[in-house]
């Protein structure tokens, strides 16, 4: 994936809130929150809201570790006699985002909690 417009607003006062609004639109398949999951079993990147922890520049990258929020759910077995409702939980997990600073070509990594 490339963040060209995170790339393009670096440097500017507005690039936290470019990158933290480009990470909350961008399609939840991109990111690792499946496997961030820590109490649900299941998530659709739904409710997704995004914290910058800090972004640092280097050796030809900008990195951006984030902390994202995001709903988790615990599905019920679906059974005619079984009452148990769809659970949704609040989930969390940290993500480092490396952008290059010539190509905005990005990584996504999922980091250890």
């Amino acid at each position: 994936m490339q963040l060209i417009t995170v790339l393009n607003a670096w440097g500017t006062p507005a690039f936290e809130a470019i990158l933290k609004h480009e990470i909350e639109q961008m399609d939840a398949a991109l990111l690792p929150l499946q496997q961030g999951l820590s109490q649900s079993s299941y998530t659709d990147g739904a409710n997704r809201s995004v914290m910058i922890i800090n972004v640092t520049a280097g050796a030809g990258f900008i990195r951006a570790k984030t902390g994202i929020f995001y709903t988790g759910m615990i599905p019920g077995c679906s059974c005619a006699d079984d009452p148990t409702p769809m659970s949704e939980l609040a989930e969390y997990c940290e993500v480092q985002f490396d952008i290059d600073q010539i190509t905005a070509e990005t990584t996504v990594t999922l980091l250890a909690g």
